[in-house]
C-alpha cells in the first residue's frame, strides 16, 4: 500500500499526459500497479521501482491506445526525409507552465505522445521508435514537427 500511495500521482500524470482522458488514465495506473505487483519478481534493483513503474504505466498507456484504435496514425506513418535545421527559439521566451501543458495537449497524437516521451518521460528517439513500432527516422521527423508546432502555438503566449 506503501509503493502505491508513493507512486500513484506521479503515473497518473504519466499516464494522463498519453491518453488526455482522467478515467482512462486512472484504469491504467491501475492496471499498471497490478502488472507490476504480478511481476515483482522481475525487478532486479529495489532503487529502480520509480523507473520501472514508470516504464510499465507507459507501456500499459500505449496498449490503451493501440486497443482503443488511437494510434492509428502508426498504420499511416511514413517516412519522409526532413533536413531542416533544428533551431532552438525559446531561448528568450517566458512562458506559464499551463500555456505549455495546454500547448501539448492541443497537438495531434502523433505529435504529442512523441514529445511526451522524448522530452518529458526522457525516452530515446530509438526506444520511441521500438514502443510505437516505427522507423527511427520517422520518429525523428514528427518530434521535429510536432516541435515546431509547439513552438508556434507558444509563441502566441508569451509572457512579457
Amino acid at each position: 500500500m506503501q509503493v502505491y500511495l508513493m507512486y500513484k500521482d506521479m503515473l497518473y500524470n504519466v499516464s494522463l499526459r498519453i491518453i488526455k482522458n482522467k478515467h482512462d488514465a486512472q484504469d491504467t495506473v491501475h492496471d499498471a500497479f497490478i502488472k507490476a505487483f504480478q511481476n515483482i519478481s522481475k525487478l532486479e534493483d529495489d532503487l529502480n521501482l520509480g523507473a520501472w513503474l514508470k516504464r510499465i504505466v507507459i507501456n500499459c498507456s500505449l496498449d490503451f491506445l493501440r486497443k482503443k484504435k488511437k494510434l492509428g496514425w502508426l498504420q499511416y506513418s511514413v517516412e519522409i526525409q526532413d533536413n531542416e535545421e533544428e533551431a532552438d527559439d525559446f531561448e528568450d521566451m517566458t512562458l506559464k507552465v499551463e500555456d505549455v501543458k495546454k500547448a501539448i495537449e492541443g497537438l495531434k497524437d502523433k505529435y504529442r505522445i512523441i514529445i511526451v516521451l522524448y522530452l518529458i518521460e526522457d525516452y530515446t528517439h530509438k526506444e520511441i521508435a521500438e514502443q510505437l513500432g516505427l522507423n527511427e527516422s520517422t520518429v525523428r521527423n514528427q518530434y521535429r514537427r510536432g516541435k515546431h508546432l509547439l513552438k508556434q502555438q507558444l509563441k502566441n503566449k508569451l509572457v512579457v
